[in-house]
């Protein structure tokens, strides 16, 4: 069977089905909670879509020395970890969350990082797949074969503080941040305890809820309209949130409208508004 070619980085409930069947496509739930979520519903934990496995960003896909929250695992460790839910160089990776668009563009990213094409995230997520009365599943662990999957680390993907703060300024890059308005103006509180309040100096806001409407990203057209907004033409972006997760999900707009040249900052205002960073309100 040939194998799949997906039309884009975001694909639909009704593609999903029709590819279902394919021997190399893989679904993956990558569900975590919210910021401010004690633990994931009763459904999130039980009930999947049928052979979806779990991308545990929540506890494994994650580097378990750093001190920030979401901080991006390293090739030997996501590749050690991914064999085991059977990933392989060859597989078609469909990726989706319970909320809708909230986690799954961070494993999306994560696994561009690691230089996987083949990855896509599923407009709408368990929701879309439950209202369109789609089979459902139990939750259960992997426990086939383990896979052959190569990393191949894509650091261009990836920024520190320190390469955020060397690019303040610069005309060719621009820093976006997608928290809410008011935690971006300094003037909602932030929701981890001892973060400062304001942005990055010279960054824009682009709060994530903004693209999605009923858990579904936005048509490509609206998209086309707000991010045109943003001045971002022939520049290099860099996503930024509050600890890494939405920033993905902006960034994953950016890849739908067309935007190439981008990056996350791993460590967003969990760690720019913890450090001696300068500050904007």
């Amino acid at each position: 069977m040939n194998n799949i070619i997906l039309p884009s980085p975001l694909v639909s409930v009704e593609w999903l089905v029709a590819h279902l069947n394919h021997p190399n496509l893989i679904i993956l739930d990558a569900t975590k909670t919210k910021i401010g979520q004690k633990e994931l519903s009763n459904e999130a934990k039980t009930r999947r879509i049928p052979r979806a496995r779990i991308f545990d960003l929540q506890n494994t896909f994650k580097d378990q020395k750093a001190s920030l929250p979401n901080t991006m695992p390293s090739p030997e460790y996501f590749e050690k970890e991914i064999r085991k839910i059977g990933i392989n160089n060859d597989s078609i990776i469909i990726i989706y969350d319970h909320h809708g668009v909230y986690s799954s563009p961070r494993a999306w990213w994560i696994f561009k990082t690691m230089g996987h094409k083949n990855v896509a995230v599923l407009d709408g997520g368990y929701p879309a797949w439950n209202k369109a009365n789609l089979p459902i599943a139990i939750q259960a662990n992997y426990d086939g074969e383990h896979g052959n999957f190569k990393a191949n680390y894509q650091a261009n993907l990836i920024k520190s503080a320190r390469e955020v703060l060397a690019n303040l300024n610069k005309q060719n890059i621009s820093i976006i941040d997608a928290r809410p308005e008011g935690r971006f103006h300094g003037t909602a509180p932030e929701p981890r305890a001892h973060l400062k309040n304001g942005h990055i100096p010279g960054s824009q806001n682009l709060p994530s809820l903004k693209i999605i409407k009923d858990g579904k990203l936005l048509p490509v057209e609206d998209l086309k309209d707000i991010y045109g907004t943003l001045n971002l033409e022939n520049k290099e972006i860099i996503f930024s949130c509050g600890s890494g997760i939405t920033a993905c999900v902006i960034a994953l707009g950016a890849e739908v409208v067309g935007y190439n040249s981008k990056a996350i900052f791993d460590g967003s205002w969990t760690e720019w508004g913890n450090g001696e960073y300068p500050v904007e309100k």
